[in-house]
């Protein structure tokens, strides 16, 4: 096969790696910036998870110049290269060249040996793709090579000292670098490799040297604090050595998208295998449930088909005049219509629990819709209606048989039968598709009492008189198909928002002290925003500048909880705050130090009574004065410009209107980069889990996104087993309240959620939902007899 001209192939692969960098660099600073961000929400120590607050508090304002910058640096490397131009860049790291010893300022040092540690992790984390590269390009005449000022665009060194730059002209540190330096170094060596793998592509689509084998992209465990896999670790996938990519040995498959980092959260040990973080994502309840549901409904369809060939689970979708998908309609005839209005009024009377009747029993109630059955297979007048009748009565005898119900709701759930009996009928998606309305109800209704204990929760509530009202509201309309049961699962959901909150009294107490948590975490961050906008050209001693950003915003968010934001003691605590800038400034006149003398005990009285209102320790109320002291102190020696009266009274009224300045609550994004450690608002009616599990995959993360509000688990905590139901949800979904059945509630933070789920501490009590565990036994006394469809 003719190669072309050596000249032209070595650039197209160069091009191709420009190219292919270029396009993933807004992924590289995401990923980057996800990582810093699961990094600020993990537990450290104070000096630690100072760093890693600055750093996402600071990196939102400089991403944008940081990716600008490096994306730059690379179209003008790329223009260079197709106009024949050398590119004078000095590089370190693995292709590092002579230099003469020189003296150099410590700024650059510290950048030299920053591009030096990342040359070394790319190379690492690259050595096959790069290898490869290196093998083809010398085939052709270009193999990677630096020389005295001029460098190869596909050198590491080149990469990292641009990669290196880009992040100090985009106006960020040298000690964010540090903070971030392990998350930097992966992220950097997986954006690398994909641009190598890219070039190796190029090359090979020409017949360059394919007897090399090229490994398919290798995906590694994304562990921004855990040792790295090596590129030997691929990831079983069924069996095979091969990513998810779909590549195998010998291919030549296009580099895989990128995806967030996992990052390393603290949950999982320094130095456990990878093996173990692989094997926890197999969770069985994981997604299971769906899965489990649509399977399930599939060898229901495919087994009644066999036994009536009309039936038509599968019916295709039609538009509908909105536009919006909609199941085609069929129609209940006469005779059939009729029949399941005369069911539905013994049915009603059977189960009546009006007060002074007495109350029905569910097996008295299943035992009259038995009888009833043959009198509706009877009026049926196509095999699809008896079939169709057959199969909702076994749904409803599971469902009526679940002793995990409370006998009160199984009588109501009775009730249902004939309404979903006409809606299968007329919608043949009913038994194809789990989303359908009718399916939902059911289950999430079921889902919110099934972790009642039997015969302690039979009597009426408001959930119970929630259930009651649904089912008649689902009677009152029967020819409106599914938008009854979509209208009315609605209003279950959001009825559910308010019932944990007002009216349940195990969780009433757990919700009302999760929702102070948020709200002071939010006032508490807007608190600290404000602050360091306010703060930032006003010449203030360190010390001060930190406990006001540290502990001073959450007094006061602690007392705009307890008191409101415009209470006189919360404007106390304001001009504290000014009175504690003012006392830190530079004191140059006798006079002034006087002053600060005669303030200085009442205000630091103020303080330490703030932090007790806060619940900060005595330890640390000590640490803080002690620090504050030490500050106050340095004001007397302090050669910086003093604070003006006129800017001191500008502060002082600026921290007056701080309320006004503030955005709306509903509006803050309140998340993992800004939550802090919740373990503070510990008591004892309310637990934080603060530690435990292990570290979750971007999957689990999901699905704890996805746990819904009233859903039941089993919960591992503190050497107890019980079981818990989820009753409240915050902002971004970043907090989750799950409440035991005596009223103690215990609050997780995203990740921990997610790790307690990858770990296996919090499990689904029902894996799978009321419906579909009554079409799993529906199937089975179906299997056994198939004739019954028809008889």
């Amino acid at each position: 096969m003719s190669l072309g001209p050596h000249r032209a192939l070595a650039l197209t692969a160069r091009v191709s790696y420009l190219d292919a960098l270029i396009k993933g660099v807004h992924g590289l600073v995401q990923a980057c910036t996800d990582g810093a961000r699961l990094l600020a929400s993990q537990s450290a120590e104070p000096s630690l998870y100072t760093r890693r607050r600055d750093l996402v508090l600071d990196l939102p304002r400089a991403v944008s110049a940081w990716e600008a910058a490096l994306d730059t640096r690379l179209q003008l490397a790329l223009r260079d290269l197709r106009l024949g131009r050398s590119l004078l860049v000095r590089v370190t790291g693995a292709d590092a060249v002579d230099i003469p010893l020189t003296l150099v300022d410590d700024h650059v040092m510290e950048r030299d040996l920053s591009a030096s540690r990342l040359a070394q992790a790319v190379a690492d984390l690259t050595g096959s793709e790069y290898t490869d590269l290196n093998a083809r390009l010398q085939a052709v005449g270009g193999p990677v090579a630096s020389s005295g000022t001029q460098v190869d665009v596909l050198s590491v060194g080149w990469l990292a000292r641009g990669v290196v730059d880009s992040w100090h002209d985009g106006g960020l540190v040298a000690a964010h670098w540090q903070t971030l330096q392990t998350v930097l170094q992966h992220e950097v060596a997986q954006w690398a490799q994909e641009a190598y793998h890219v070039a190796n592509k190029a090359l090979l689509d020409q017949g360059v040297r394919p007897e090399i084998d090229l490994r398919p992209f290798i995906r590694r465990s994304r562990d921004a604090g855990v040792a790295l896999t090596r590129p030997g670790d691929v990831e079983d996938v069924g069996g095979a050595g091969f990513a998810h990519s779909g590549a195998h040995p010998g291919t030549h498959s296009g580099a895989p998208a990128r995806t967030a980092p996992a990052g390393n959260s603290g949950l999982q040990p320094l130095g456990r295998p990878c093996e173990e973080t692989r094997l926890m994502t197999q969770t069985p309840a994981m997604g299971r449930g769906q899965l489990q549901s649509q399977a399930m409904l599939g060898k229901l369809a495919a087994l009644v088909s066999r036994q009536v060939p009309g039936f038509a689970a599968t019916a295709p979708m039609s538009s509908s005049s909105s536009g919006q998908a909609s199941p085609p309609l069929g129609r209940v005839s006469p005779g059939l219509g009729q029949a399941i209005q005369r069911v539905s009024e013994v049915v009603r009377r059977q189960a009546n629990t009006q007060p002074g009747t007495a109350t029905a029993t569910p097996d008295a109630v299943l035992q009259d819709l038995r009888h009833s059955q043959k009198a509706l297979k009877d009026a049926a007048t196509t095999p699809v209606e008896r079939a169709t009748i057959e199969i909702v009565a076994l749904l409803f005898q599971s469902i009526l048989q679940e002793e995990r119900l409370p006998a009160a709701i199984r009588v109501w759930f009775a009730r249902l039968q004939m309404p979903v009996l006409r809606v299968a009928v007329t919608e043949p998606d009913f038994f194809a598709a789990t989303s359908h309305p009718a399916r939902m109800l059911i289950d999430r209704m079921g889902a919110c009492v099934m972790g009642f204990v039997a015969g302690e929760h039979d009597s009426e509530d408001a959930l119970h008189d929630e259930i009651k009202r649904v089912v008649q509201v689902v009677e009152a309309y029967p020819d409106t198909g599914r938008r009854v049961f979509q209208t009315v699962l609605g209003e279950f959901e959001r009825f559910l928002e308010t019932y944990f909150r007002d009216q349940n009294q195990a969780s009433r107490m757990g919700v009302s002290l999760a929702q102070q948590v948020e709200q002071r975490e939010t006032w508490a961050i807007q608190y600290t925003i404000e602050l360091r906008k306010m703060l930032e050209t006003v010449p203030v001693h360190d010390g001060v500048r930190e406990f006001l950003f540290r502990v001073w915003a959450d007094v006061l968010a602690h007392s705009a909880v307890q008191t409101g934001q415009a209470s006189e003691a919360t404007r106390e605590l304001k001009r504290a705050a000014a009175d504690l800038i003012w006392s830190a400034s530079a004191k140059t006149s006798r006079e002034e130090r006087a002053e600060v003398l005669r303030r200085l005990p009442p205000l630091l009285k103020l303080v330490r009574e703030g932090m007790v209102r806060a619940g900060l320790g005595a330890d640390a109320q000590d640490a803080h004065i002690q620090a504050l002291n030490t500050a106050l102190a340095a004001a007397f020696s302090a050669r910086s410009a003093p604070l003006s009266s006129a800017h001191l009274r500008e502060v002082t009224q600026r921290l007056e209107a701080l309320d006004e300045l503030l955005p709306d609550m509903a509006a803050m994004a309140l998340d993992a980069d800004t939550l802090r450690d919740l373990s503070g608002h510990e008591s004892e009616n309310l637990e934080v889990v603060a530690e435990g599990g292990t570290m979750p995959t971007p999957a689990m993360q999901a699905w704890a996104r996805e746990l819904q509000i009233g859903a039941w688990f089993q919960l591992d905590y503190r050497g107890r087993r019980e079981q818990v139901q989820l009753a409240w949800q915050g902002l971004n979904k970043q907090l989750s309240l799950f409440v035991t059945p005596q009223g103690r509630g215990v609050l997780f933070q995203m990740h921990r959620l997610g790790a307690f789920l990858q770990a296996g501490l919090l499990l689904p009590l029902e894996e799978e939902s009321l419906t579909t565990r009554a079409t799993r036994q529906a199937l089975a006394k179906l299997d056994a007899d198939p004739a019954r469809l028809l008889n």
